[in-house]
């Protein structure tokens, strides 16, 4: 395909928006209350661990993540340094935006919602072809390494994260269970949405 100028802002344009969707999606989640992903899981008990503030660990959890990218030979793109800055970045943006909610059922269906639009915006952002982020680099890596279906790859993967995370003293409830269980296969169905995987989830 022919890369010009135009086509290269296009692609940057979506990466960036895929990002921002998946800021205000993980804002969601948050600001739900009952229970955060896995890998955030395992930020906050690194942090309560140690002296690194929360962002600091999730920096530290993305960095050690991408050292296992070597044995795997994924290669680092600039869209992993945006994963990594931007993604929080939104989160705090939009966070303050949604209401307080005083009802379990509400909030449910709020981090539900924020859960279908990270794993939309995962398979946005991949396809602009600027890398992965730390976390699906490793996903993808593994499952091209194993020939596994992505779902089971990266169900197995944040069961392991969240467990070592709960140990270490990070928040585990019930929307960390669902967070865990769907998101392997949703991120799925994203990405053969736009082409980057096949009918049996194989990337």
């Amino acid at each position: 395909m022919l890369v010009t100028k135009s086509n290269f802002y296009y692609r940057f344009a979506k990466l960036i928006f895929g990002l921002a969707i998946y800021g205000t999606g993980l804002g969601m989640m948050v600001h739900a209350g009952i229970g955060i992903p896995p890998w955030d899981v395992l930020a906050q008990g690194l942090s309560i661990q140690s002296t690194l503030t929360f962002g600091q660990a999730t920096i530290a959890v993305s960095l050690i993540v991408m050292l296992f990218w070597i044995p795997l030979k994924v290669k680092p793109g600039i869209g992993s340094i945006l994963n990594a800055i931007l993604v929080g970045l939104f989160a705090d943006l939009t966070m303050p935006l949604w209401p307080e909610i005083d009802n379990y059922g509400l909030n449910l269906l709020l981090f539900i919602a924020g859960l279908l639009v990270i794993a939309y915006a995962t398979g946005l952002y991949i396809s602009c072809g600027f890398g992965k982020g730390p976390r699906d680099g490793l996903m993808m890596g593994l499952a091209k390494k194993f020939n596994a279906p992505f779902w089971i790859t990266r169900t197995t993967v944040e069961i392991i994260v969240v467990t070592i995370g709960f140990l270490l003293g990070g928040q585990v409830r019930e929307g960390t269970l669902l967070f865990a269980l769907t998101i392997g296969y949703l991120n799925q169905l994203s990405m053969r949405l736009f082409g980057l995987a096949d009918k049996s989830g194989r990337v």
